[in-house]
């Protein structure tokens, strides 16, 4: 795992051992993803909400994002992200978080992202409480990006509880992985 290209590129990333303590996002994954937000990262302000090694919102920082809160709940993930966070020197445009999702997002009412990843183990079931909580509790803009990777099994673009809130902009298939990128509804959607 490495940071594929900007300030940071070629940078190789410590990640925990084992799929049941993370399962980091494929190199080719993040490759499509920042494909897909090429030209929406320079100058905004990232939240990885289950940041696991924080590969993806140092990728975003490597790009030009301006900062980054990155939050999981893991003492062990928290200690391989502040790892990341030095090799990458990012360290003045990061902040980590131990925290549970649904408690930072209550905290941090009212403060706003204009990225937002969420990457929960894929047997959780928390796209739909994180999704609907960042939207009730004020989290993100209008104009915000919510990057989700889920299990294949799991529609998420069918799930109710989140197109209540969201439309779809993008959506892509790799191997057991679907990347949805959602926007907020504008008012009367």
């Amino acid at each position: 795992m490495r940071i594929i290209t900007g300030k940071a590129k070629g940078v190789k990333l410590i990640t925990l051992e084992g799929e049941d303590v993370t399962r980091p996002t494929a190199e080719r994954v993040k490759e499509a993803v920042f494909s897909m937000l090429q030209f929406d990262i320079e100058g905004r302000s990232i939240l990885d909400l289950f940041a696991g090694s924080g590969q993806m919102a140092l990728e975003a920082l490597s790009r030009g994002a301006d900062s980054a809160i990155l939050v999981d709940k893991s003492r062990e993930a928290i200690s391989v992200i502040k790892k990341n966070v030095e090799k990458t020197g990012m360290s003045e445009k990061c902040t980590v978080v131990m925290s549970d999702y649904m408690d930072f997002i209550k905290r941090n009412r009212s403060k706003k992202f204009d990225i937002v990843f969420i990457d929960p183990p894929y047997k959780a079931e928390m796209y739909a409480p994180a999704l609907t909580a960042l939207k009730e509790n004020d989290i993100i803009k209008t104009t915000s990006m919510l990057v989700c990777e889920c299990d294949a099994d799991y529609d998420i673009s069918s799930d109710a509880r989140i197109t209540k809130h969201y439309n779809i902009m993008k959506q892509s298939k790799y191997s057991r992985s679907v990347i949805t990128i959602f926007e907020p509804k504008k008012e009367g959607e």
